[in-house]
């Protein structure tokens, strides 16, 4: 069973000691309706999904006395074995519902992080999950567990009552966490080099970002014709996925794919999943995809935002693209409509209209990477005559070729797109290459990261 136990919005605002956050805009059907997505993720049977409007926070059991009855009842009617409450508990709140509801008990952290470790594939992603789970495990020996209240008999050479079962859970949890983090660390550094050693190709780097189920894996799949786990759930993905792609002029760029944001994201994967995010962080493009059909799209675009700037990234800083995804979940009218107001948007600020599914508006975002990531480009024109053409293989490995004619006499003349660090290598190797037009924006690669 989920139980969606939501403040009513009058009574809300932000509590810096309970850290209930004001209203995300969404409807509490929306909320609970995702919170049971959640559920069905790891496969359980949700067989009740209840709300429960709050005027005030109980803090024994978070909700109301009455309420619990009324849920307690359902349980066992129902035979629930588990009971989701999408929402932060205490361990003392989620120790007195599991023994008034008889039943199992999970609070929305839990969930998450029961899901992530379900989802990581890579030793990056397993060590990530456990490093959250241990952190989220401590604060609950803090008079969760009755158990743990026993102590173990001292060596008997100083006396006293020796050390207790919950300090020792907490030093070997402790024990743990260290380690974690000191193999992380081996795991970053190793990722390091391999983002160096990409950016001395160098390949543009493409991350797209998104709530969960906005799409990014078909999306990433169509673009890159790989095969990544994509299904209508939340969170199918979780490690970051990387995959080179070539635009419409032969330009490559690497693809990420990375995890789904959600709201109230848990404090502990923010900061434990940071480092999954360092490819949006180092990312000369971030798409950002979202889902168009959804009632909550505009809601779910904030989280989104929250969530970069919580990592230090700004979505306002002119790299990021939207991308609206899932067209043909639109009704023909609706759809047509949305096509016509993106059409009178200035064309800096225009979103990509796309369904990855279908493959529809896909080619216009393949050339609207490009001319993003051409802006500070330099276009020039370039003849070779009929003895220099061991010279094509390198021009296009090393430029965007926009045009290719060739002439009577055998020579072929080019019109060539050159990024900024490959202008003087252009010139140097072949001098007769003419610059006919430049932009003075400044190149908008980022430096690799230190």
């Amino acid at each position: 069973m989920v139980i969606g136990p939501y403040l009513t919005e009058r009574k809300v605002a932000f509590d810096p000691a309970t850290g209930v956050r004001p209203p995300s805009g969404r409807s509490p059907a929306a909320r609970l309706d995702e919170a049971a997505g959640l559920a069905r993720a790891i496969d359980l049977d949700v067989v009740a999904a209840e709300i429960a409007m709050l005027s005030k926070l109980r803090p024994a059991t978070y909700i109301g006395v009455g309420k619990v009855e009324e849920f307690a009842a359902l349980v066992k009617d129902q035979d629930v074995e588990i009971v989701i409450v999408d929402c932060a508990l205490s361990p003392v709140q989620q120790r007195n519902l599991e023994k008034e509801l008889h039943a199992k008990v999970i609070d929305r952290t839990g969930l998450i992080l029961e899901i992530f470790g379900r989802r990581a594939r890579t030793r990056e992603g397993a060590l990530q999950v456990e490093l959250a789970h241990l952190a989220y495990q401590r604060s609950r020996l803090v008079r969760s567990w009755t158990h743990l209240e026993r102590q173990r008999g001292g060596f008997g050479f100083l006396g006293g009552p020796g050390e207790t079962q919950i300090e020792a859970d907490r030093r070997l949890i402790q024990e743990r966490i260290l380690k974690i983090e000191r193999d992380l660390e081996g795991v970053k550094k190793t990722r390091g080099l391999h983002r160096a050693k990409r950016q001395a190709v160098p390949y543009p780097v493409v991350a797209l970002v998104g709530y969960t189920n906005a799409g990014k894996s078909t999306l990433f799949n169509r673009l890159t014709r790989a095969e990544v786990l994509a299904k209508d759930m939340l969170f199918a993905t979780l490690d970051p996925t990387l995959r080179a792609v070539a635009l419409p002029h032969g330009e490559k760029i690497m693809l990420s794919d990375t995890v789904g944001f959600i709201s109230d994201l848990p404090t502990q994967l923010v900061t434990a999943f940071r480092a999954t995010l360092e490819e949006v962080v180092e990312a000369d493009l971030v798409l950002h995809v979202r889902d168009l059909s959804h009632e909550d799209t505009e809601a779910q675009s904030g989280d989104v935002e929250q969530v970069l700037r919580d990592l230090g990234i700004d979505p306002n800083d002119g790299h990021f693209v939207e991308v609206w995804n899932k067209i043909d979940l639109l009704d023909p009218s609706q759809a047509e409509a949305l096509r016509t107001s993106v059409s009178r948007r200035p064309v800096e600020e225009r979103p990509f209209v796309v369904s990855a599914l279908t493959g529809e508006g896909v080619e216009d975002l393949l050339s609207g990477i490009e001319a993003r990531l051409s802006r500070d480009h330099v276009t020039f024109e370039l003849r070779l005559g009929p003895q220099e053409q061991d010279q094509l293989g390198w021009l296009y490995d090393n430029m965007q070729v926009l045009s290719r004619d060739t002439d009577e006499d055998g020579g072929v003349h080019f019109r060539l797109r050159v990024a900024p660090d490959m202008i003087e290598r252009l010139e140097r190797r072949l001098p007769q290459a003419r610059r006919v037009a430049q932009t003075a924006k400044q190149s908008r690669r980022r430096p690799a990261a230190e």
